[in-house]
This record gives C-alpha cells, structure tokens and sequence, in this order.
C-alpha cells in the first residue's frame, strides 16, 4: 500500500535529481540567457516528456537490458558524450549581438529534440533507472507505482528545472554588451563540456 510517505520521498527524489546541475539545466540556463523564457518553454516541455517517456520504457523492461548487456550502456554513455561536445561547441560559439534584432539563425532546441536528447543523455537514464528501482513497488502496485513516479516527475521536476530558465534570464539583464555576451557563451559550453565528468566517472 501507498502511503504519504513514498509520495514525499519521491518528490524529493524528483526535485533533487532535477535541479541539480546537468546537461539539461546548464542548457536551459543558456537558452534563457539567449532567447529568454518564453522561447525555452519548449525545450523545458521536451525535457519533461523525454523523462517521463524514459520513465514508461524502464518500467516496461528496456531498462534490464543495461544489466543484462553492460556495454549496450557504454555505447550509450559515449554517444551522449559525443552529442554534448557537439552542444558544448554551438553554445560556446552562439553569435552576439542585440538580442532582441539578432538576424543570426540561431534558434532554441524545441519540444522533440529535446525529448531526444534524453535517450543519449546518460544522467537522464540514471535517474529513470535509479527511481524505478528504488520506488517501484513489485505485485499489483507496480502500475500504480510507475503510474505516479511519471506524473511527480512531470509535476516537480518542471519547476524545478524552470529555476535553470528564469536564471537564465536574470542573467540576459547583465549581458549588455557583445564582450560579456562572448564571455558567457564561452562558459556555458565549458560548463556543458564539464558535465562529461559526471557522465564519464559513472
């Protein structure tokens, strides 16, 4: 049985995997530096349905294929090392200039790609792996149980990774000029690169 105390253990594990700093979150706090807020809803909605997506797969079994073929996860780990150099490189060269009159076509990451990039990102499989193998309650539970670890995720995990946006945006206020502009940029793919020492020492 459920009771309120696996509800508030899985919102704190909601909250926590999802605001901490990731490839997701250092990307939606350059976008919204970039493009602002309303232009990153996209990329935070895409977000949310790659996770709950990720969810659905590791609970109907996709997940035991990592345990059953360990390097099926490497190959994984190291496409999504790949793709986020890729990132790391178009942040950290984003064009600057006025925000609001950039001719540049530099454009936000929308809904679906951003759903995909849950498939190659190594600390999204983490944390679906992680919650359903923590919360997951075997029996005739188990659908419930999933049922609501997709809908805590969507619930908490969108506000908590809209902290990473609106910062973004906060800090638009302060590049004013194409120098701070360049210097940004330059940090946020460094910042992007980083996490590969997340992804890399797992």
């Amino acid at each position: 049985m459920m009771d309120l105390s696996f509800f508030i253990a899985l919102a704190m594990f909601a909250f926590v995997t999802s605001i901490t700093p990731g490839p997701n979150n250092i990307m939606l706090l350059a976008s919204g530096a970039q493009f602002d807020f309303r232009r990153t809803l996209p990329h935070m909605i895409g977000i949310v349905m790659g996770v709950a997506t990720l969810l659905l797969s590791v609970l109907l079994g996709l997940g035991t294929l990592f345990a059953l073929y360990p390097p099926l996860y490497d190959v994984l780990k190291w496409i999504g090392c790949g793709y986020l150099l890729w990132l790391a490189w178009k942040i950290g060269s984003a064009p600057v200039g006025d925000f609001e009159n950039q001719k540049a076509p530099s454009s936000p990451m929308n809904w679906w790609q951003a759903l995909l990039f849950q498939y190659v990102n190594p600390k999204a499989w983490m944390m679906a792996i992680g919650c359903v193998s923590t919360f997951a309650i075997a029996g005739d539970l188990y659908a419930q149980s999933g049922f609501w670890m997709i809908v805590l995720f969507a619930a908490v995990g969108f506000p908590a990774i809209s902290i990473w946006a609106w910062a973004g945006v906060r800090i638009r206020q302060w590049l004013t000029d194409q120098k701070r502009q360049r210097i940004f940029n330059y940090g946020m793919g460094i910042a992007t690169a980083s996490t590969l020492l997340l992804i890399v020492g797992h």
